[in-house]
């Protein structure tokens, strides 16, 4: 194959703002408005209107005045505005641990890395960033509504299809095995309810040194899959950690730390693979064992999770594919 002259969505970063282009508007408080150029459209609020022409063709970071004398920043969203804006049905993994992620699972350009529980597909994205067109990312995901929304944020992100991307629907130890030759996948990704019962399928799919990294919300699941991990033999000890962001207030004297912060989002766990047949030093301190029911099934209502209806994803895919479809029209 052909490749391109420059990365997939390079083009659509940089140059006049155009049309097809989602753009984000700021107003004076730092609202924030996010829409798709359009020509012959307008953009209406409350406090009056502006026409889509009156922006396309224009340079980034510009200011729009509309009817009412109120200005507008159009600048493109960055791939964190773009995550936080974008329909979705599931959960999203937060930009603060889409980095984390990248970072300690050393997602790098030309690796091959499974994700399972794609969810909106916002950790996705990151992941196609740091692979690159030359390195191959397979998402899988149980739900193909959850899918179908992940396909049309990440290809409304990009401009269109990656080429370093294959979306599988089904389970994870089910699918890996179709997709990947044993023991050849350099960095595994699990964003799921019981990360611990994909161990045996995330240990055969992993090259030796191989990443495994888990994202999990509660701590009950942070020790469960930790204990399960050291009780599999094959991943050295695991590591565990979270991330808060606190965002300063600026003006003048006034600097402070912010009222709200972005706190607790998930814990992510990580541990590399042994080589086959070797096993980790032993540890010199072992918790007791026993502490969880290995019968026990677990469900998002029991990890505090507000359960999504079948009518609002079915709008979310709506609206996604909308979106993912405006913009490709105006190519």
């Amino acid at each position: 194959m052909t490749q391109p002259s420059e990365p997939v969505g390079a083009s659509e970063r940089r140059g006049p703002l155009r049309a097809g282009d989602r753009v984000q508007l700021t107003d004076a408080k730092g609202r924030h408005h996010t829409i798709v150029l359009t020509p012959g459209k307008q953009f209406h609020t409350h406090r009056g209107m502006f026409h889509h022409d009156d922006v396309i063709g224009r340079p980034e970071g510009t200011v729009v005045t509309n009817t009412a004398g109120f200005d507008y920043l159009v600048l493109r969203p960055l791939l964190s505005d773009f995550v936080l804006s974008m329909p979705r049905g599931a959960a999203v993994v937060y930009p603060k641990d889409s980095g984390q992620i990248v970072q300690m699972a050393d997602i790098y350009p030309g690796a091959r890395v499974v994700e399972a529980g794609v969810g909106s597909g916002a950790l996705t994205m990151s992941l196609l960033r740091a692979v690159g067109d030359a390195g191959r990312l397979v998402s899988i995901e149980r739900r193909e509504d959850f899918a179908d929304i992940a396909r049309a944020n990440v290809e409304s992100h990009f401009g269109g299809p990656h080429p370093a991307w294959r979306l599988e629907i089904g389970d994870f130890a089910d699918r890996v095995a179709d997709v990947f030759e044993p023991g050849t996948v350099d960095r595994i990704i699990l964003d799921m309810l019981a990360p611990w019962e994909n161990l045996e399928a995330a240990a055969d799919a992993l090259a030796p040194g191989g990443v495994f990294l888990a994202y999990v919300a509660t701590t009950t699941q942070l020790s469960r899959l930790a204990e399960d991990l050291r009780e599999h033999g094959g991943f050295t000890e695991p590591r565990a950690w979270e991330s808060m962001v606190r965002t300063w207030h600026l003006e003048g004297l006034a600097v402070r730390p912010d009222h709200r912060m972005i706190g607790h989002t998930g814990f992510l766990l990580t541990a590399r693979r042994m080589a086959p047949g070797v096993e980790p030093p032993r540890r010199t301190r072992r918790p007791a064992k026993g502490s969880y029911p290995h019968e026990e099934q677990w469900t998002p209502e029991d990890l505090g999770e507000r359960a999504v209806s079948d009518k609002k994803i079915r709008k979310v895919r709506r609206d996604a594919t909308s979106a993912r479809d405006a913009a490709a029209g105006e190519d």
